[in-house]
């Protein structure tokens, strides 16, 4: 049974159904039962109905499939879950209790839509006329007109969610970055992204072998106790072939990026970084004439599967992590050689448990990254790391950084750059604030997992990214698009 406290659980349920008959071969008979399994009635526990429970289950497994959950399919990754969002107040200004019903009615005199009418104790703000203009918020003297903002739209950096007719949040997939912060602030768990976990499932039931590429944000996600080799052990129980950290790719991205980089200083021309998906997504939709500055370097994510194809070209790999951009990456971008799949920690999670594969303490012996390359996760990181590169091959140019961290930032960069007016040489730009760590997937919040996530760090080795590059083979795959 679930009540308004568990809509996580719900979706992780959701996930793990699916994973498990996946597995089991059994998801075609068993999707229309999950709903019913779910939601045994006959009373409701965080709906109208059971009905309107059930339909809510029905799309977030056609959204565990990889599939829109309606009808219709515009082929973003982010989508709305319609009968869970029409639960969400329509109307963005409210009366509330603070009304005295005055004689004077400033709030009806200042509508030019006829939306507020008088009512026995308070005004009334008719929804269907209100054109959400805020005269009326700003004419009443008792400040009792309230400005309710929807938190997907509230969240969304790019303004890209409107609502229907019906008052159901629309995205619109032309402006849409795919940051997916709108589905991790909806408090109905009415956004929701496509998931490949039946895609990986089927390729692990194939014997393929699929390797795991672990973001470096997620060390700290999962408490002191849970490492790298921890994960390297589970998805390995769980049928992967192995597990390689992202921050490896992570330090290839930083050799190529200050080449980039140094070039392009001496030529007195500036950059942008490409490893966070959000912000190049920005970029092509909301500054196009920007989007030759963009680095060709590909992100560690690709860095790390074009290494693992360069060994073996029928290999399957999969990103996990905290990101609902990678998703587009692999989606949108197409990239050759670029991972196969993403998966979310909720994902991954489920076809662990699908398994019966739980994360274990492991000591923290596991370390293809550097520190730098771990450090990747966090906003600066990649900053810090191109600049340290530079520093270990003696090419200390002085060069200046815009360390953009979250879309808000991001978007007062690229204003600067497109205008002529940026101060610095280049823009480090991560869509989500604090980096990577603070991804709309994110297992823990950023405060609390800092602390773990700084201790987990230091206890590795401190060797150097020049010295750690020199153990792979790097001309056995480009580092470009």
């Amino acid at each position: 049974m679930y009540d308004v406290t568990s809509i996580q659980n719900l979706k992780k349920d959701v996930l793990y159904l699916v994973a498990k008959a996946s597995f089991e071969g059994t998801l075609e008979e068993e999707r229309d039962h999950i709903p019913e399994k779910m939601i045994e009635g006959p009373e409701p526990t965080f709906r109208c109905c059971i009905y309107k429970e059930r339909e809510i289950v029905r799309q977030r497994i056609r959204l565990a499939e990889g599939k829109a959950p309606g009808a219709e399919d515009d082929g973003n990754i982010v989508q709305v879950i319609k009968s869970a969002c029409a639960d969400c107040p329509i109307s963005s200004y409210v009366v509330t209790n603070n009304c005295q019903n005055c004689l004077g009615k400033d709030c009806i005199k200042a509508c030019r839509f006829g939306a507020i009418e008088p009512g026995h104790t308070r005004s009334r703000i008719d929804s269907q006329k209100c054109k959400e203009c805020g005269m009326c918020a700003k004419a009443c003297p008792y400040n009792a007109i309230a400005h309710v903002s929807r938190p997907c739209k509230d969240s969304c950096p790019v303004d890209a969610i409107s609502y229907d007719e019906y008052g159901v949040s629309v995205i619109d997939e032309e402006k849409c970055i795919r940051c997916g912060q709108c589905a991790a602030k909806c408090p109905f768990g009415a956004i929701g992204t496509k998931t490949w976990i039946t895609n990986v499932i089927a390729d692990l039931k194939a014997g393929k072998k699929v390797y795991a590429i672990l973001a470096p944000a997620t060390e700290g996600q999962f408490g002191k106790d849970i490492t790298m080799e921890s994960w390297r052990q589970a998805v390995k129980k769980a049928g992967f072939e192995d597990l390689i950290e992202a921050g490896l790719g992570g330090d290839m991205t930083t050799c190529s990026e200050a080449e980039e980089w140094l070039e392009a200083y001496r030529n007195g021309e500036k950059r942008t970084t490409s490893c966070c998906p959000g912000f190049v997504n920005m970029i092509r939709k909301h500054y196009p004439d920007l989007a030759d500055l963009i680095s060709t370097t590909v992100s560690p994510m690709c860095a790390v599967s074009r290494m693992i194809k360069a060994k073996d070209p029928e290999a399957v790999t999969v990103f996990v992590g905290p990101c609902v951009a990678k998703k587009s990456e692999v989606a949108d971008q197409k990239i050759e050689g670029n991972a196969d799949y993403a998966l979310n920690y909720n994902e991954i999670l489920a076809i662990l448990k699908a398994k019966d594969v739980e994360l274990e303490p492991a000591e923290n012996t596991y370390q293809d990254a550097t520190t730098f390359g771990k450090f990747y996760g966090n906003s600066g990181g990649v900053t810090d790391s191109v600049l340290e590169y530079m520093k270990e091959t003696e090419q200390n140019e002085d060069i200046k950084v815009c360390k953009a961290n979250g879309a808000a930032e991001c978007k007062k960069a690229l204003m600067f750059l497109q205008r002529g007016r940026l101060p610095e040489d280049f823009i480090e730009g991560m869509a989500c604030e604090g980096g990577c760590v603070g991804g709309p997937s994110r297992n823990e919040e950023i405060i609390k997992a800092r602390k773990v996530r700084e201790n987990l760090i230091k206890s590795a080795d401190d060797r150097k990214i020049t010295d750690n590059l020199k153990r792979y083979d790097m001309d056995s795959f480009s580092m470009h698009r």
